[in-house]
């Protein structure tokens, strides 16, 4: 099996930070459902919730999200992420819509040269952090070879403590040459880049994730998470999983969603991917922990 290797470029506020990252070391699932602390069970306060309701076309509500712009020659992904709501819109109908394209209008240029691609990235930096709980979004992925959506969350202090300190969880990534499988993982000191632990999600059926709606979520507890999809567990984890390194996950972490183009790990677009793609967002949502 390839281990998967990566670099990502983070903005937090105005200032641009780099951290790695990469995806799983082999793991044993377990099975289960994830309904403790779910939004609408009672059980705790929802503390951030976003539906993208709003107008066709309009960004993303700027009270709880920023649109990060720029490549990322780290990772040697191909998108040039674009600001405002080029990329990054509400479809009218209670989604966000991340869209990637093979295009460049505005003459942006990479790492490579001029962008063959745009698409869009957001974060919660700055605006809203959280420390255990439920976290979820119910997520229709994009197909094809070289698609690379995520949804997941850095530690607040990224600007101090640098990466991988401040702690990195994946809560979902999937890429286009596994279109039935989503991988879940976390990044700190000691278990970074080809180290990164965690573990992947296949669909029972076979089924590709870019078919339908899938609610992606952690369980988040002082000193452990678990990782589900549609309410199944398929992994724990625990400070005992990373080899006596540092667990760096008990403190404030802020949101992504993002939808890369090409990388070390999915692979450039080839001629069998058809443009442009979409990551659709249903809702992202936070439920307080202890």
């Amino acid at each position: 099996m390839r281990l998967p290797w990566r670099l990502r470029t983070a903005m937090c506020g105005a200032t641009l930070l780099c951290c790695t990252t990469a995806a799983l070391l082999p793991a044993t699932a377990s099975a289960g459902a994830a309904d403790t602390g779910r939004p609408g069970s009672g059980a705790q306060a929802v503390v951030f919730s976003d539906d993208f309701d709003g107008a066709a076309g309009s960004p993303a509500d700027s009270g709880k999200w920023q649109t990060e712009t720029g490549d990322n020659v780290d990772n040697h992904e191909r998108q040039y992420y674009t600001p405002g709501a080029d990329n990054a819109a509400l479809d009218g109908n209670g989604n966000l819509v991340i869209t990637a394209r093979k295009e460049n209008p505005g003459n942006y240029q990479c790492w490579y040269g001029t962008c063959e691609y745009t698409s869009a990235r957001l974060n919660t930096a700055g605006k809203f952090t959280q420390t255990h709980g439920h976290v979820e979004a119910r997520v229709k992925v994009p197909r094809g070879q070289g698609m690379w959506p995520a949804f997941w969350m850095l530690g607040d202090d990224i600007g101090s403590a640098g990466w991988p300190a401040c702690g990195e969880i994946d809560v979902m990534e999937n890429v286009g040459f596994e279109p039935n499988t989503v991988h879940g993982t976390v990044h700190g000191p000691g278990y970074s880049g080809s180290g990164g632990i965690g573990a992947a999600y296949s669909t029972p059926d076979g089924a590709a994730f870019a078919d339908d709606f899938h609610v992606f979520a952690i369980d988040w507890s002082p000193g452990a998470i678990s990782w589900s999809v549609d309410g199944n567990v398929y992994q724990t984890r625990t400070p005992a999983d990373v080899g006596g390194n540092p667990w760096v996950f008990d403190k404030p972490f802020f949101l992504i969603l993002n939808l890369a183009v090409g990388g070390y790990w999915p692979g450039d677009p080839d001629g069998s991917t058809n443009f442009p793609q979409q990551m659709t967002v249903d809702y992202v949502r936070v439920t307080a922990g202890d």
